[in-house]
């Protein structure tokens, strides 16, 4: 039984159990108030009653001094009584009223008259109820024991509990139902939370872009209820900036595999078509023999510098144990003095001015990979601007970083394309042919490169001009 109400305590809502338990708790304070108070008042009637009977026995003992009992007849439903003590005998003097029962007034008398001092006592007699005995001795060996009925002072206590009884109850059951819609009314943040929280459950979340527009408003509920309101607030902005980062890396990877798949599909079309030439031509002449494998040649080094830049990136990303850079100490300002060397050989119609800075700029890198980075750049400068154009490369040092950067006067980056300028595969101009316009692969390898050594990469730039902008930390690790 206890236990299957425990369980339908359980079951029910906060706001019920704590009004529940403010009722258990005001029940128990009121049951000691009760009691106390009761306790009190009953004390104060009988005090009251011994204190009248007091004064009545100095009457008596008068009375009884001068008549050797006491002709005075007492209070309506009092009794009085003389007796002579002596030894361990008490003996009734008469006339007397007594009760028919009056053992209880004689082991007064006994033991008033070896106390020797006046004494109190509440007794029941039998057919009489309830009966407050006083003795007090009158000379030595006599003693007046007087009882009074006590009818009134229970009757007194009896309706003093009753109204108690009443009005605790009341007040219990008001408190019970307006504290239930006080405490309604203060839970009711945590129950547009629970709101909440069903509504974001209810929310399909496999969607690629799903975004949870619910949040718990409000004042209500003190600093508390705010505090937990605002966490719940940031847990939500949280889950929605997470699912936000979802979203776009899902979409980013679609369309990675979408412009992947389209990359290495068309030189692998052009290895197909070139083999099946090749296999028709094998009886032609060997000009043109050896054209069709040339063409093959370039196609399968086309994909392997594809699937070079893809490894790369896919190694970069995975931030491997051994990440794959070679460190080692060397000179930045000779790596663009190479670079630039090569971009003259290569492009002769862009001119290229070298502001190498400082003589010699030593740092903690992969040679390799920062020339690679400088081919991109340079390559882009080269490949995105007609012929003519003017290219520059600036190398500064600080204290703790050093600046690289390449700039042309080319037609510059639109403004709607330069937050995607580094994400791959992504071209400024669609249309542009892959022979001329490359993979789409540099400026991620690139960025990514430079991230790998601690360094940040920026684009910058007026319109009518672009300036990459790389900064790689004095000091790398």
């Amino acid at each position: 039984m206890i236990r299957r109400w425990w369980r339908a305590y359980r079951g029910l809502r906060l706001g019920t159990r704590l009004a529940l338990g403010l009722g258990v708790l005001s029940l128990a304070v009121f049951a000691v108030v009760g009691t106390a108070l009761t306790a009190y008042m009953r004390d104060y009637l009988e005090r009251q009653l011994a204190d009248q009977m007091k004064l009545v026995q100095a009457v008596q003992s008068k009375d009884a001094a001068a008549h050797g009992t006491v002709r005075r007849k007492p209070y309506y439903g009092w009794y009085t009584a003389v007796y002579d003590v002596s030894g361990g005998s008490a003996d009734l003097r008469t006339p007397a009223e007594v009760p028919a029962d009056s053992r209880a007034l004689t082991d007064l008398a006994r033991t008033t008259a070896r106390a020797e001092e006046d004494l109190t006592r509440t007794v029941r007699i039998d057919g009489h109820g309830p009966y407050l005995l006083r003795a007090c001795e009158v000379e030595p060996g006599v003693v007046l024991v007087s009882a009074a009925p006590m009818g009134d002072v229970e009757d007194t206590v009896d309706r003093l509990i009753a109204v108690q009884a009443v009005v605790f109850g009341l007040a219990l059951l008001a408190l019970v139902l307006f504290g239930r819609r006080m405490l309604r009314r203060g839970l009711k943040p945590l129950s547009d939370m629970a709101g909440t929280a069903h509504g974001i459950a209810s929310h399909d979340l496999s969607e690629s872009a799903a975004r949870l527009p619910l949040r718990v408003d409000g004042r209500d509920g003190g600093r508390e209820v705010a505090e937990l309101r605002t966490a719940f607030n940031t847990m939500l902005e949280h889950i929605d900036a997470s699912l936000a980062v979802r979203a776009e890396s899902e979409q980013r990877l679609r369309r990675f595999v979408a412009d992947a798949s389209h990359e290495l599909r068309t030189p692998l079309m052009s290895v197909r078509g070139y083999a099946d030439l090749f296999r028709y031509a094998a009886a032609n002449e060997p000009g043109e023999r050896e054209r069709h494998l040339a063409r093959l040649r370039a196609e399968a080094a086309r994909m392997g510098v594809l699937l070079d830049d893809l490894l790369l990136l896919a190694r970069l990303d995975a931030a491997e144990v051994e990440a794959p850079l070679r460190w080692e100490e060397a000179d930045l300002a000779e790596l663009v003095r190479q670079a630039a060397d090569a971009f003259r050989a290569g492009h002769p119609d862009h001119p290229l001015t070298v502001t190498a800075g400082p003589a010699a700029v030593k740092l903690r890198m992969d040679p390799q990979r920062i020339r690679q980075v400088l081919d991109n750049l340079l390559t882009n400068a080269a490949v995105h601007t007609p012929p003519g154009t003017k290219v520059s490369v600036t190398v500064s040092a600080a204290d703790d970083s050093v600046t690289m950067a390449v700039a042309d006067t080319g037609p510059g980056v639109p403004t709607a394309d330069r937050e995607r300028i580094f994400d791959r595969f992504y071209r400024v101009d669609k249309a542009r042919s892959r022979d001329r316009g490359g993979s789409g692969l540099g400026l991620s390898v690139a960025g990514s490169l430079v991230r790998a050594h601690g360094g940040r990469i920026s684009l910058g730039g007026e319109p009518g001009t672009t300036v990459f902008t790389v900064t790689l930390p004095a000091a790398a690790d």
